[in-house]
């Protein structure tokens, strides 16, 4: 009997549409019923909706503090607890206000759609002979119809913009058009600071040539890149002032969180985040996370960058390291390098039960990281301890998957 053939990719981004639709509807109808204790929208969408409806409706004490912002009269996002992003983002989701509340959603859907059409082509134009039959298999199954990508992105946050620009980088680079792709870079790393790893592996590509022309390159690729993000930040700045500086940069780079998270680090933290001397402890320090992070980081961005087809392999190990050896770290970072799945999955030569192993450790981690962190947050149990070791186990197995895959790749 003849198997029926995987629907197109055409089909395949329908239905992923529709699946995402369905999911946001659902989701409104659901936040609502007056039974619901757990809302299966992201309390962060509520933040990004009360930022945007601070910039809609500025009032005497939330008009942006900027010297542009004070004569335009446009409101400061900032204004809003917790809200630690780029402005951008809140005047983008304004129509949350005067629309239709769910916008946001529903954007946040259609950027992991073009994701996945970017991705497409990324496979489609890739070397490998594999990734190019099955690149619709690949796409749908890897990033279309992929539980956390979809449910995290109906749920109302914004990581699938930051992916779209992301990934969009990466297909210009992959095209050969560095201008366009170092415009992208810098306008991504304004957008959330961590893309900014990638210059590594994008100056050790564009050292292939001849020494001069390199030389020129990654001046002129290093130039655009970053006056791209100070042509942003200094726009933000006009406009918002300082607060932008502190809740969208400052923040992240001295940020101590003692909420229970993946990241080994939140609970020494936790421990000492009322004690006089924490301040002044090694753990406190940020430079103490930021040095291993970032060596590595730097370390396999020129190691795996032989080519501009090794690219989507260099970024993901880089981004995979920054996660695991991140001071924080939530379900929704894992995207940052779930993105590049599709396209280096095909490429690395493992046998399938070493692949299977990895994915059972991977979810297995997490599941038991989830369930103690649920008793902790919802059922009141002091479960502290325990969800630090579950943080623990879950680091030593993503550096263990990282290194799997290191040796498995054949680029």
């Amino acid at each position: 009997m003849q198997l029926p053939s995987w629907p197109s990719f055409r089909t395949a981004l329908m239905l992923a549409g529709l699946l995402r639709l369905v999911l946001i509807a659902y989701s409104e109808y659901y936040d609502a019923l007056p039974t619901t204790r757990v809302k299966y929208t992201d309390i962060d969408y509520r933040v990004f909706t009360d930022a945007a409806r601070f910039v809609w409706h500025p009032t005497e004490s939330s008009t942006a503090q900027g010297p542009v912002g004070k004569v335009l009269g446009i409101g400061d996002p900032y204004a809003r607890a917790t809200y630690r992003y780029t402005p951008l983002l809140a005047v983008i989701l304004t129509p949350n206000i005067f629309f239709l509340k769910s916008f946001g959603k529903i954007l946040f859907a259609f950027c992991d759609l073009i994701i996945g059409v970017l991705l497409y082509r990324l496979a489609k134009a890739s070397s490998n002979v594999q990734l190019v039959a099955r690149a619709n298999i690949y796409v749908s199954a890897l990033h279309l119809f992929n539980p956390l990508i979809f449910s995290i992105s109906t749920r109302g946050s914004s990581e699938s913009i930051l992916g779209a620009l992301v990934i969009l980088t990466l297909y210009y680079a992959s095209r050969g058009k560095w201008d366009a792709a170092a415009i992208l870079l810098g306008a991504s790393v304004h957008w959330k600071i961590y893309p900014f790893i990638y210059g590594a592996s994008f100056l050790t590509v564009l050292g292939e040539g001849r020494h001069d022309w390199a030389i020129k390159q990654r001046i002129r690729f290093t130039a655009i890149s970053f006056g791209t993000f100070v042509a942003l930040g200094g726009a933000m700045y006009l406009i918002w002032g300082y607060p932008f500086l502190e809740h969208t940069y400052i923040y992240h780079l001295s940020r101590k969180d003692y909420r229970h998270n993946f990241s080994p680090y939140f609970y020494p933290i936790y421990l000492g985040w009322d004690k006089p001397a924490f301040k002044w402890s090694v753990t406190a320090n940020p430079f103490m996370s930021f040095l291993p992070q970032m060596a590595l980081c730097l370390v396999s961005g020129v190691k795996f960058s032989k080519h501009r087809s090794d690219l989507p392999f260099a970024w993901f190990i880089q981004t995979a390291c920054f996660v695991t050896f991140n001071k924080v770290c939530t379900s929704q970072y894992f995207l940052w390098y779930i993105w590049f799945l599709p396209l280096i999955l095909p490429k690395l030569q493992m046998s399938l039960r070493t692949g299977i192993l990895c994915l059972a450790s991977w979810f297995g981690g997490q599941a038991v990281w989830l369930s103690l962190a649920y008793s902790l947050e919802f059922l009141g149990e002091n479960r502290f301890f325990e969800v630090w070791c579950a943080s623990i186990a879950f680091f030593v197995i993503n550096c263990c998957i990282i290194g799997i895959m290191i040796i498995s790749y054949k680029g």
